[in-house]
């Protein structure tokens, strides 16, 4: 597996990095955050990212997306990350359309042009419990006439109170906590028994709590095979761990660059601060740190996009490694900053929300590493 760029790629990062710091800045997140927005992102951005094929990024070309892979996709989360860039890339772009590749003709044919468009907003509407735990799954799908009767709630619905949408995650057999009988839906937010309260999160950006009270959907709704959401899921969330790991990338890397940029310029009694030895030393231990971070996401990205069959594997390594690296990057350039760090006058502070919310999504460190370590699943 080669760890480096090809032309296509370098162009679409080239891309990507002035698009975003043009049209997406951090000034763009603090506007949202002070303007209260319900939304959580800017429509227009979307429609834009879509007209640049950013939105279509993994989908088919036959269904009007770009169909450029993870990788590609994963360059493009890097500067959002950077930018701190609100939209709904991450549920919608990736989790969505990664999930109804495995639909059927007609759910392809409906959902997949319209991700490409960015003519719609879908949620992934999987955990319930403060932590990631997929196996968990407690709401129920029950047959109901020619459908389903589902029953339940879920938490942390990225982009789930401006949802067209959802995918739920439901148990049609077996006991919680069990891999197989978890079976995904296509459920109208509208539908009756519905009920969505969004939720602010520390970032600014928003997320939902969703209940579900014997919600009827048809026998089409089923997404996939019934039993069979795992395997679908599986791939879902390979797929997302590696560009939430990607995001993380550029959030991380980001504030480290920033950190750097203002050690370089602060006096402490008449001496520039950077040359202080330990504060060098910590710089070097990071920019390392970062680089291992970054191979450890190209690798799980590109593993992804060659269809290895180790590639959830990677994700989660991407995942646990960026994560606990990103988080050291925050929290050092706070320290760095001094208790101005923390203060709205600079970014760093936001920077290290928004890392705090990528690294609970899909699992955090902890998460990954007790698969690794106590029985090597995911």
């Amino acid at each position: 597996m080669a760890l480096v760029l090809n032309e296509d790629e370098v162009m679409m990062r080239d891309m990507a990095q002035g698009y975003f710091a043009e049209k997406a800045p951090v000034k763009a997140l603090r506007t949202l955050r002070d303007t209260k927005d319900e939304t959580g992102f800017d429509r227009g951005l979307w429609a834009d990212m879509a007209a640049q094929g950013f939105a279509g990024i993994v989908v088919p070309e036959e269904h009007g997306g770009v169909d450029m892979g993870y990788l590609a996709a994963g360059l493009v989360a890097e500067q959002m990350g950077r930018n701190l860039t609100a939209s709904p890339f991450f549920s919608t772009s990736i989790l969505a359309a990664t999930a109804l590749k495995h639909g059927s003709d007609d759910q392809k044919s409906t959902w997949l042009p319209k991700i490409a468009a960015g003519e719609t907003v879908i949620a992934l509407a999987l955990d319930e419990g403060a932590k990631h735990n997929p196996r968990g799954t407690s709401t129920t799908a029950v047959p109901s006439g020619n459908g389903f009767k589902l029953n339940g709630a879920k938490a942390m619905v990225v982009d789930g109170h401006v949802a067209d949408v959802m995918i739920v995650a439901a148990r049609t057999s077996g006991d919680e906590g069990d891999t197989d009988g978890i079976s995904l839906f296509l459920v109208d937010p509208k539908s009756n028994g519905v009920s969505t309260e969004r939720t602010v999160m520390v970032d600014s950006r928003n997320a939902a709590r969703i209940d579900l009270d014997d919600v009827e959907v048809s026998g089409d709704a089923l997404l996939g095979t019934l039993d069979g959401g795992m395997d679908v899921l599986e791939s879902v969330m390979a797929a997302g761990r590696g560009i939430a790991s990607a995001e993380l990338l550029g959030a991380g890397s980001q504030a480290f660059e920033e950190t750097v940029a203002y050690i370089k310029e602060r006096k402490q009694f008449g001496t520039i601060i950077g040359e202080f030895q330990a504060l060098q030393h910590r710089s070097s231990h990071l920019y390392s740190e970062l680089e291992i971070a970054r191979s450890a996401v190209v690798g799980s990205l590109t593993a992804l996009d060659e269809g290895d069959e180790n590639a959830s594997k990677y994700c989660a390594m991407a995942k646990a490694k960026v994560g606990s690296v990103a988080k050291l990057a925050s929290q050092e350039g706070v320290q760095m900053y001094g208790g101005v760090g923390m203060t709205d006058e600079y970014d760093i502070g936001l920077f290290m929300k928004r890392i705090r919310v990528l690294q609970e999504l899909l699992g955090d460190a902890h998460y990954h590493m007790n698969k690794f370590a106590v029985a090597n699943e995911f």
